[in-house]
């Protein structure tokens, strides 16, 4: 028998058209975790394998398919695919062409929410300290709704009723379908653009997830996040929860509790204001009674009664300051005194003529010098002497030194 040899080309070629028409391996279904995802960013394609605890599996999933996804594959992440199963025949390899993907015990959408949910928050987005608060008398309100549905209709009914001086301003909106976040972000730039209203209120009323979905939108959250005008957000039922609730500065729970929420109740304020004026009015009474009482108690003084009594007041005031400032006045002049006595007589002490009114004399030379001791003159000089009441000049005639001695 003749043995047939075929190149490794051929033989992947075989394999490939083998897999390719079994009907099992053309539309199959496979679940399993993913490990060593890579998505390849210039061209969009997602590579990946699928394994479980007895093996794993090659996969692919093209750009065409891949950005049809509700949510962002990553490593451990349980799914399951759909696809069809193949060779490559340049690497004899086989793998699974996947055209489909959902995370396997739930869902794609609630997936996605997730995800975008803890990007969001790990950004701070959804922060209590960037909240704005509510105006509390509002003028004006804008909506950002479909006109047709019955939202509207709930929220101008109860706006009406609570607060009618409050302007309502509609922006008809899509709120359903791949067109509604670009719709909705219009809406919130036009108020935020003409800065015509106080408060924003942006929903619709329930639905499925599906129906809901424009709410979950990362463009519209951000934009929400962003405005300037504090946003209320009301989206479906109250057990409904978008990330539009979670970035707005206020959620309700549904459409009609915005407006309950955006507006006070005219009644309300009706019974406040009212307290309020019984509250003023009794403060007021309260402050002219007590006011009257001090007016009276002072008509009634003995002041006011005989006005004299008070100028004798204060004069007896006058003279006794008078009388302390005297006694302050002499007490100094007599310490100055004494002390101007304590220094003339150190200086007399010290004055020369003191000692002459004492029958001493001061002897001076020629020169008018002060003569101090026998050994300034000479025999034959001429002195003076000064007396209390005069001069007497002399000349030297002799000499004597204190011991007797003649010079």
């Amino acid at each position: 028998m003749q043995k047939r040899i075929i190149s490794v080309s051929e033989l992947n070629e075989y394999i490939k058209m083998l897999f390719e028409y079994d009907e099992i391996l053309r539309n199959i279904y496979i679940k399993g975790e993913i490990s060593n995802f890579t998505n390849h960013y210039k061209t969009g394609h997602f590579y990946f394998s699928l394994k479980d605890a007895g093996g794993a599996v090659r996969a692919v999933m093209f750009r065409s398919n891949a950005s049809k996804l509700k949510f962002k594959p990553e490593n451990g992440m349980r799914v399951v695919v759909g696809g069809r199963v193949s060779v490559f025949p340049r690497d004899g390899q086989y793998q699974i062409y996947v055209d489909v993907m959902e995370p396997d015990g739930v869902g794609a959408l609630y997936m996605a929410y997730e995800q975008l949910k803890a990007k969001l928050e790990k950004e701070g987005l959804f922060l209590e300290a960037r909240k704005k608060p509510l105006p509390g008398l509002p003028k004006k309100i804008g909506i950002i709704t479909s006109p047709t549905g019955a939202a509207i209709r709930d929220m101008i009914h109860i706006l009406g009723r609570r607060f009618p001086l409050c302007e309502i301003v509609l922006y008809p909106a899509l709120v359903q379908g791949a067109d509604a976040p670009a719709s909705l972000i219009r809406g919130i730039r036009y108020f935020n653009a003409v800065k015509n209203t106080d408060v924003l209120i942006i929903g619709r009323g329930g639905g499925s997830i599906e129906d809901l979905w424009a709410f979950n939108d990362e463009n519209l959250v951000r934009t929400v996040a962003a405005s300037e005008i504090p946003i209320i957000s009301a989206v479906g039922h109250e057990t409904d929860f978008t990330l539009c609730d979670f970035a707005a500065d206020l959620r309700a729970p549904t459409p009609s509790a915005a407006a309950e929420l955006a507006v006070p109740d005219r009644d309300e304020l009706r019974t406040m204001i009212s307290g309020s004026n019984e509250r003023i009015s009794f403060a007021v009474s309260r402050h002219i009674a007590k006011e009257k009482e001090k007016l009276k108690r002072l008509s009634a003084s003995r002041v006011m009664q005989d006005p004299m009594n008070l100028l004798d007041d204060k004069r007896m005031a006058l003279l006794m300051a008078e009388r302390m400032l005297q006694s302050r006045m002499e007490a100094v002049l007599a310490a100055k005194k004494l002390r101007f006595q304590r220094e003339t007589a150190k200086l007399e002490a010290l004055n020369p003529l003191s000692v002459i009114t004492r029958g001493y004399s001061a002897v001076f030379d020629e020169k008018n010098r002060l003569i101090k001791s026998v050994e300034q003159i000479h025999e034959g000089d001429e002195i003076s002497f000064m007396l209390t009441d005069g001069t007497v000049r002399a000349e030297v005639k002799e000499i004597k030194s204190e011991k007797n001695q003649i010079i």
